[in-house]
């Protein structure tokens, strides 16, 4: 609701509903953004785990779980929306199964990043071993 302040001007408020959670962060068409937001919840990791054991419905992952099938079902849109898992259908059944080219643009991110901050930590290392050897000699010129 907008605020009235005493000049009479309106302040907009941004609210930060669910609804615009999903409209800025999972309706995104960048992969990765779409990728890390659906791996966020622990839900959804271990529905991805279960996965990996071969194809499930609704049905077999909620008797695995403590959530009701709608639950399990609106967890499923947003793995598939992040292209981490596929549905088919089998008469009324839509199994699910995992899509590893959907983790193509994590692990390439965190491969990335993952040379870059080694790179980092070695220069780094580096450095202090450099500093560390300079501290020594001008605490103890003899040695």
């Amino acid at each position: 609701m907008p605020d009235i302040r005493a000049t009479g001007t309106v302040e907009p408020r941004l609210t930060f509903t669910r609804g615009l959670y999903y409209l800025v962060v999972m309706e995104t068409p960048d992969p990765l953004s779409r990728a890390f937001a659906a791996l966020a919840d622990p839900t959804r990791r271990a529905i991805l785990e279960r996965l990996k054991a071969g194809e499930a419905g609704v049905v077999e992952l909620a008797a695995a779980s403590t959530l009701t099938q709608p639950a399990i079902t609106k967890h499923l849109k947003v793995l598939e929306r992040a292209g981490l898992i596929g549905r088919g259908r089998d008469g009324q059944r839509r199994p699910a199964r995992l899509r590893l080219d959907g983790l193509l643009p994590v692990d390439d991110w965190l491969r990335r990043a993952h040379a870059e901050w080694t790179d980092r930590l070695d220069s780094l290392e580096a450095h202090l071993a450099a500093q560390t050897e300079a501290t020594i000699k001008e605490e103890n010129p003899d040695a």
